[in-house]
Formats: C-alpha cells, sequence, structure tokens
C-alpha cells in the first residue's frame, strides 16, 4: 500500500513538473517574483546579522568600565530638526575638561580627551597611504581610557601635551602601511596633510570595530591638534571608572561635574551626551529594527504580488489544461489527484522562487559583510521562516486554481469549444 502511494506521489509530482515546463518563460517570471522577495529580506537579515555578530567585539573601543562624554550621540534620528539640534550645542572645550579633570580627578581611574578628523593622508619617504587615516588628537589617558596598548615605543606623556609637542603614536596598521617589513618606525619622521610628526611609539592592533579599522590610526597631543589643525572643534572626554561596582555611580557623577562644568542650572537639560557600550549597542539595535521593518514590508509585497501572480498562471493553466483535465477525470481520475497536482505545481513555482532568493539573498549579504570585515553568516532562522513563507503562498494562493480544476466536470470539460 505505501508503495503504491509512493508511485502515485512521483507521477503526481513529474506531471507537475511536466506541466510547468511547457510554459518556462511564463513559470520563471512567476519564479522570479517570488525570488526578488525572499532575496530582500535574506540580503538585509544576512548583512544584519553579520554586523550583530560583531558588535560584542566591537564595542571594547571602549574599554572597560569606560564611557565617553560628548557633543553629538552615537547615532541622531528625526532628520535635519534634530542634527541642528545637536549642532547648536555649545563645544565641549578643551578648557572645559580640563575644568571637568579636576573634579572628577579622585573619582576615576583614567580621564582622557580626544578629538579625532577622518580622511587624512600619512606619508614617509616614497610610501603613502590612501587618504583614509583617522587623526586623533589625545593626551597621555587617551591609551589606557581606549584600551590601546603601547607595542613598542612610548605613550604620549603630559609634557607632550603641554608644550604641544610635534610626535605621534601610529596605530598596527598604519605602522605597517608605512614601515613594512618590520622596519623600524621609532623617531622617523612622519608626514600628515604637509605637518611633520616623529613617531614615538606604536600601539597592539585592536582589530575592527562596525566594520572599521581602529588600527589606521595616530594619535598626536591634542593641544598640537587644537592649535595647529582645528582650533574650534568639540573634544570628547573618555572617562575610566575604578570597577564595574562604580561604573554606573562614576556616570552620575560625571554627569554632575559636567553640567557644573558647562554652567547648567537645574531646570536645564543636559547639553552633552554620555556615550556607552549599551547606548552603542542601543544605537544599533535601533536602526537595526528600522532596516528590518523596512525590508520586511517591501518583502511583504513582493510576495504577495508573487502570489497572485501564481494564482494567475495556475488559473490560465487550468484553463489551457481543460480537455487534459476532463479526459483524466473520465478515465477515473480522483478529484484528490488533480487537485494535489495543482497545489504541487503552485509549490513548487514558490519554493524555486524561495530557493533562488534565499541562495542570491545570502550571497549578497555576506559580500556586504566581507567589505566591511564582518565574519561570514549563515542566517538559519531567515532561511526557515523564508521557506515556511514560501510554502504557505504557494499553497494559499494555489488552492482556489486546485478547486477549481478539480471541481470541472468532465462532460463539459471534453464539450468542443
Amino acid at each position: 500500500m505505501s508503495n503504491h502511494r509512493t508511485i502515485q506521489t512521483k507521477e503526481v509530482f513529474l506531471q507537475a513538473l511536466s506541466s510547468l515546463a511547457v510554459n518556462r518563460l511564463r513559470s520563471w517570471l512567476t519564479i522570479m517574483g517570488v525570488a526578488v522577495g525572499v532575496f530582500s529580506i535574506i540580503a538585509v537579515m544576512t548583512a544584519l546579522d553579520a554586523i550583530d555578530k560583531s558588535v560584542e567585539s566591537g564595542l571594547t573601543s571602549l574599554g572597560a568600565n569606560t564611557f565617553q562624554i560628548q557633543k553629538y550621540p552615537a547615532t541622531v534620528f528625526g532628520g535635519g530638526h534634530s542634527r541642528n539640534r545637536y549642532a547648536n550645542r555649545e563645544d565641549i572645550t578643551y578648557k572645559q575638561g580640563v575644568f571637568f579633570r579636576k573634579i572628577m580627578e579622585s573619582k576615576a581611574r583614567n580621564i582622557g580627551f580626544i578629538i579625532t578628523s577622518p580622511a587624512n593622508q600619512a606619508k614617509y619617504g616614497s610610501r603613502s597611504t590612501n587618504p583614509d587615516v583617522t587623526m586623533t588628537g589625545g593626551d597621555e589617558n587617551f591609551a589606557p581610557a581606549n584600551g590601546y596598548i603601547i607595542r613598542s615605543g612610548r605613550n604620549l606623556s603630559s609634557s607632550d601635551i603641554q608644550y604641544a609637542q610635534n610626535i605621534a603614536v601610529l596605530g598596527g596598521e598604519l605602522a605597517e602601511k608605512l614601515f613594512p617589513a618590520g622596519e623600524n618606525p621609532l623617531n622617523k619622521a612622519i608626514r600628515v596633510n604637509g605637518q611633520v610628526y616623529r613617531v614615538a611609539g606604536v600601539f597592539e592592533k585592536k582589530g575592527a570595530a562596525f566594520g572599521q579599522s581602529q588600527d589606521n590610526l595616530l594619535v598626536i597631543p591634542i593641544t598640537r591638534y587644537l592649535d595647529h589643525i582645528n582650533e574650534k572643534s568639540s573634544i570628547s572626554i573618555t572617562v575610566e571608572a575604578f570597577s564595574q561596582d562604580e561604573y554606573r555611580k562614576t556616570i552620575d557623577q560625571a554627569t554632575g561635574a559636567m553640567r557644573q562644568t558647562r554652567g547648567l542650572t537645574i531646570k536645564e537639560t543636559n547639553d552633552f551626551e554620555i556615550r556607552t557600550n549599551d547606548s552603542l549597542i542601543d544605537s544599533f539595535r535601533d536602526i537595526q529594527r528600522i532596516i528590518s521593518t523596512g525590508a520586511f514590508i517591501i518583502s511583504f509585497m513582493a510576495l504577495l504580488t508573487a502570489g497572485v501572480g501564481i494564482m494567475n498562471i495556475m488559473l490560465v493553466s487550468v484553463t489551457e489544461r481543460t480537455k487534459e483535465i476532463g479526459i483524466r477525470k473520465s478515465i477515473g481520475a480522483p478529484r484528490k489527484s488533480i487537485r494535489n497536482q495543482f497545489l504541487l505545481e503552485a509549490l513548487i513555482l514558490s519554493l524555486m522562487g524561495g530557493f533562488i532568493g534565499i541562495i542570491a539573498g545570502i550571497g549578497a549579504g555576506n559580500i556586504i559583510a566581507l567589505n566591511l570585515n564582518l565574519p561570514l553568516i549563515f542566517p538559519l532562522l531567515w532561511i526557515t521562516v523564508s521557506i515556511m513563507v514560501c510554502s504557505i503562498i504557494g499553497m494559499a494562493f494555489g488552492m482556489f486554481p486546485a478547486w477549481k480544476a478539480a471541481g470541472l466536470d468532465p462532460v463539459e470539460a471534453l464539450r468542443p469549444k
């Protein structure tokens, strides 16, 4: 009995494939409609999952028990009005940073200053980098407060900051670009944007954060940065608490100290942001939710359209194959067999489109991940969801044509038109 059912199932499957092969172009157009819907969700979710996998490691950029006080939040939502609101805030000046440090120096392990500018080009002799080097103005506390370790040479000193010395500490990646094959970079003179700096030290590599290298940088005394590069920039203040137990207390103390530094009254809201690892995670999750929702809506509409296409092609198929259905019913084919064949055809169309969309989506998502130096990902959950949705689409939109085909009267079906 089971062998008979297996043979019947195999025959129905082969008949379904044969029927779809008769109208290849129409079938492929329907398949591609499903594929587009599945591709959009799989590609986006693959890329987001890859970024998500790198978030925890990427957030080590702030170091342990560390938070940052800055003018702008980590991410800004709400368009131009929100951006203008933050842009209109008073810059956090170096003078304010020094005053803040005096208030907080006994309440935190390290308090460092930082200011950065991207898209710089570094040169040494005939060697030069792409214009993608991050120039950072920092103080002697920059390295410990931001989780950087000196590999060779020395860190910035308080005297370097006091006298605005023209020295630099290089990130590991930048050092390898300018001084390949193990060449010693210490005390060598490099040039960045027309300014000359003597290399005092090199950092250990930290790796990438959110797909962006943390090692393609050079750190110079913040006083020199403000004197020679941009004296009107807003600085960020990095604060390292004594321990994880003291972390939240230190944030509260730093908030009060910064309000005092900025001269805010009790009624005035903070005109600065506290950036923590948790706030970065929350910002990423907000972005992830927005993109995921958008991708889901687009995919849902595309799959609904594809479902209507499947129903349309199956209804046309029923009309075109009326005589075939009539012959099969006249020689004893049961309604169930005819219904199952048309349902199977609709299911095959939907699942073929789903598999094509899954393969293309995984490929596109991982190409994005590789370009951002993120790990490869296989989104098993979303693949499973996509297959289930495609199955439901195929069955739901194929049900009416299948029911119509199974209900044809053989006499009417064989009547000459």
